[in-house]
């Protein structure tokens, strides 16, 4: 979040404990308790000689994702509570959305190659998931949606602590820089109708990815994230990394005739019902849960576990946020990522409670199938620990256990971990031939997740490591 959260929406930066980078995290935290230092051990002999040559960078191509199964009901309390906030708590008093021809252009020195193809495909998802359809315009043409990309170290000194950053009413970076911050505030838009989103170029393809489409998301539909929600982009646990098929849907109500700007919470209340029978029948059998609020202690020990403190203070964060979540009864994702956050900072001072905090953790996202994606980030947690203590057979299982998962989640640094952990453990069991397999297949979603070749090596390096 940046610090004038009203005036913007941002992806943050990745910090040492953030969800997304989960396995740096662990390979960061693991290889520190090892004796080699973790930047500088070298690739272990078996996996040097894969890794002269990497193989071209892939991609993943379009999947089938099972709907959401949530009821209409529940489906209009989250609409209602994403589309009427922002993350500071704030309150939005009118519903806001583009109402004319929606129109994209890229500008910018570099645009990767990644862009364009991730852009192409969000894009066409968009239009057959959601029915918002945008048109590509040259990046000399106006337009309502401007694509701008610049240096990390260019967007920081601008947005401090953000990954990426969604600005209303400019249409460019020199504009922003120049605007007046009330000219940006997102209390005082009535209708959409030209905005930026800024990406940084100097970044892995993944986390160029990964702003497209959480931007794109808040730029076109809610301003708000809810920790509760265990199947979307608009939560700051960051697990999913592209749109699910319940955010394509909250898109699609959000783009409905029946709506337009400046609809006060209670009239889209009394349009939803009508809205979500219409475009998502199934949603009236699907389940509804009952919601618990999210107190702000929570969400702040969360942020505070997250962020760039000691790993004293965050640390103590993570222990505060699984005390509230076991004071407030709760067994969903909120609950599971308290665990989570507490099992990955004790790794480094405390590996039996981090054993015990990440199972607990892994225990809680297994029960639901919409929490698999969850699941994955623990095992890969789970699996470095247990190849680096020598309990091969282990972190083989639960590497292999979770691939399918990290694959479905488009996550590639996520599936090249788990799959260079795996290839780490077949080894040491003696299946040479299978280890040398799955890591030549892992190195090209490395690429991908990982950006460079050389941060490619690095982290291979780093998960060898863990095997001595």
């Amino acid at each position: 979040m940046t610090r004038h959260a009203t005036v913007s929406h941002s992806k943050k930066t990745k910090g040492r404990l953030r969800p997304l980078a989960a396995l740096m995290c662990s390979l960061t935290v693991l290889s520190a308790c090892m004796s080699a230092p973790q930047s500088t051990v070298p690739p272990s002999a078996r996996a040097s000689s894969d890794m002269l040559d990497l193989p071209p960078m892939k991609v993943f191509s379009d999947g089938q994702a099972a709907p959401t199964s949530r009821s209409n009901t529940s489906i209009t309390r989250d609409f209602l509570d994403l589309s009427f906030a922002l993350e500071t708590g704030a309150t939005l008093d009118r519903f806001t959305r583009f109402e004319g021809p929606i129109t994209l252009r890229v500008t910018g020195d570099t645009v990767p190659v990644s862009l364009t193809h991730d852009l192409s495909r969000l894009l066409t998802r968009l239009d057959r998931e959601a029915g918002i359809s945008i048109t590509r315009v040259p990046a000399n043409q106006p337009a309502a949606i401007t694509i701008e990309t610049l240096t990390q170290a260019e967007l920081s000194r601008r947005a401090p602590n953000t990954a990426c950053i969604v600005v209303p009413n400019v249409s460019g970076w020199d504009e922003f820089k120049h605007a007046r911050r009330a000219a940006l505030s997102w209390t005082q838009v009535t209708t959409r109708e030209r905005l930026s989103i800024f990406i940084p170029t100097n970044v892995p393809p993944q986390e160029i990815r990964d702003c497209l489409h959480e931007e794109l998301a808040q730029a076109l539909g809610p301003l708000n994230d809810l920790y509760r929600l265990p199947d979307s982009v608009y939560n700051d646990d960051n697990i999913h990394s592209v749109l699910t098929p319940f955010d394509m849907l909250i898109l699609r109500a959000t783009y409905a005739p029946e709506l337009r700007s400046g609809m006060s919470r209670a009239e889209v209340a009394r349009a939803l019902p009508g809205i979500l029978a219409r475009i998502n029948p199934a949603g009236a059998t699907g389940y509804t849960t009952p919601v618990q609020p999210t107190p702000r202690a929570w969400t702040e020990a969360a942020m505070g576990a997250m962020g760039d403190g000691s790993l004293t203070s965050r640390l103590q964060d993570a222990k505060t946020a699984v005390a509230i979540a076991r004071a407030e009864g709760w067994s969903d994702t909120r609950a599971g990522f308290s665990w989570f956050l507490l099992g990955r900072l004790s790794i480094a001072t405390d590996r039996a409670s981090a054993q015990l905090a990440l199972t607990e953790a892994k225990r809680i996202y297994d029960a639901r199938p919409e929490t698999r994606f969850h699941s994955a980030h623990v095992a890969m947690q789970l699996s470095a620990l247990a190849l680096s203590e020598g309990r091969y057979e282990a972190a083989y299982d639960i590497s292999a256990s979770a691939i399918s998962a990290a694959r479905d989640a488009e996550n590639a640094a996520l599936l090249a971990s788990l799959m260079l952990t795996e290839a780490e453990a077949l080894d040491k069991l003696g299946r040479v031939s299978e280890a040398r397999s799955v890591r030549l297949d892992s190195l090209g979603w490395a690429r991908y997740g990982f950006g460079s070749d050389d941060v490619v090596r690095t982290r291979a390096a780093e998960i060898a490591s863990l095997a001595q």
